[in-house]
């Protein structure tokens, strides 16, 4: 299990060299440092703790600062724990970046989904509709209630409310490319949450360390070698010089 946090920046598409188009989540990936390991005897668990995005010390507390320092780092914006790592491959203070995962490797995506305000059921739950005729007096409603007793609404009830804005993972994706230049991971498909918001890239629980074969992508080169007609200066000055004696002449 390994895993890197980053900052979903939008979608896009890329073609391999077969022309086969695949839609692709792009995924910034800026240094992680790990603030913390925590392990079983210590803390009753083994884990990670990520932190990305520095801020300025002014920004945050002694709290935060202090907790950073012992990692030899300045304060993160975001702090977020990994769990079933073997913590013996890290230590405190070591810098992480996109180079963790190869092409190939199926992940599972996790974010916060984007926040839809107060819904309906038939949004919310993907509840049917009633009749629309006039007399059926019920179109949009929330159906029964429940029996006559006990005399209030049963405990799950799906009723409208708050949708969306929940954390989500999008499970078995595959990443397309890494590149390590511009700090950029290509997922496979869409991934949860809004542009610019956190999401964490985590090894696939159900697949493992399972690795695909990728075709290689399209990349497109600029031709820069294409001749060129020389042209000196002298031969265009000649041929004016003869066209106007020509003219001249008739």
């Amino acid at each position: 299990m390994k895993g890197i946090l980053g900052k979903k920046v939008g979608m896009t598409q890329v073609f391999t060299k077969s022309g086969k188009l695949i839609p692709v989540t792009v995924i910034e990936i800026e240094p992680n440092v790990v603030t913390q390991i925590k392990t079983v005897e210590k803390d009753g668990y083994s884990a990670i703790q990520l932190g990305t995005v520095s801020v300025n010390e002014k920004s945050s507390n002694k709290a935060k600062i202090g907790h950073t320092a012992k990692a030899n780092t300045t304060p993160k914006r975001f702090l977020r724990e990994i769990r079933g790592v073997n913590v013996e491959d890290y230590t405190l203070g070591q810098v992480i970046d996109a180079s963790i995962f190869k092409e190939g490797e199926i992940v599972d995506v996790t974010g916060t989904s984007k926040g839809k305000g107060y819904q309906g059921v038939i949004k919310r739950w993907n509840q049917t509709r009633g009749p629309m005729g006039h007399g059926s007096q019920y179109h949009r409603g929330v159906g029964s209630m429940g029996t006559l007793l006990p005399m209030h609404v049963l405990k799950g009830k799906k009723l409208p409310g708050h949708m969306g804005n929940e954390t989500t993972t999008i499970q078995n994706l595959e990443v397309v490319s890494v590149d390590l230049e511009n700090n950029i991971i290509l997922v496979k498909g869409n991934v949860p949450g809004p542009k610019k918001s956190l999401v964490m890239i985590k090894t696939s629980v159900k697949k493992g360390e399972q690795v695909n074969q990728t075709e290689e992508l399209m990349v497109y080169e600029v031709v820069t070698d294409a001749p060129v007609e020389e042209s000196s200066e002298e031969e265009t000055v000649e041929e004016k010089t003869e066209e106007e004696n020509t003219e001249v002449t008739e």
